[in-house]
């Protein structure tokens, strides 16, 4: 499975951009957000990826970073939502915007991407409710549920991961920690920030 691309943009569509990895040529398909991020053709670029593979299909579709394809896997697993109106929504709505969405019972945020439809922003909004909490959004972002990016098998993603096995509920985990790698730096080992994560959380 590709998880990550690091390489230079050589290419871009409406709703792709081929990533050029040492010579070969990736075929990302990405919302109108990541494509803005991404830059000008010759720019060097890092995008997070998920591989989605059917019957007839198979297909990479790249993000600016984890939590932008976190809340991805979490809008695909909604009934009715594929890749296409996952972008969609990933374009309309920034990962904060959408957490503040299904957090707050908002559908009629979520129905403003093109291709969905009052029902099915209510039936996203209802799934996701009890989710969108815990979710990490693009760092960068306000508020109290601003949370850090861990990509998966990150000393910050064990450390959030650690908290929660003590009881803390995700969101807190996931902010303490962001302060913790705040105060000490993106390099800290897990151990340091799980003690540094400790005392901001209990506080």
């Amino acid at each position: 499975m590709i998880a990550k691309l690091t390489g230079h943009l050589d290419d871009t569509g409406p709703d792709w951009a081929v990533i050029d990895v040492n010579g070969v040529g990736y075929l990302v398909h990405c919302s109108a957000r990541t494509l803005d991020h991404l830059g000008i053709r010759g720019d060097k670029v890092v995008i997070h990826t998920e591989m989605q593979v059917s019957e007839t299909d198979q297909r990479l579709i790249g993000f600016t970073s984890a939590a932008e394809r976190n809340w991805f896997r979490l809008l695909t697993a909604v009934q009715g939502v594929g890749s296409k109106v996952a972008l969609a929504i990933l374009s309309a709505l920034t990962t904060e915007e959408l957490q503040r969405a299904c957090a707050g019972g908002d559908s009629a945020m979520v129905a403003r991407a093109n291709g969905v439809g009052p029902k099915l922003a209510t039936r996203i909004v209802n799934e996701l409710k009890d989710k969108a909490g815990g979710m990490p959004v693009v760092p960068g972002s306000s508020g109290a549920l601003a949370a850090v990016e861990a990509p998966a098998g990150s000393a910050s993603a064990d450390a959030v991961s650690a908290l929660q096995n003590l009881g803390f509920k995700p969101a807190i985990a996931s902010t303490a920690v962001a302060q913790a790698v705040g105060e000490l730096g993106e390099d800290a080992g897990l151990n340091d920030l799980v003690r540094v994560a400790l005392k901001k959380a209990a506080g």
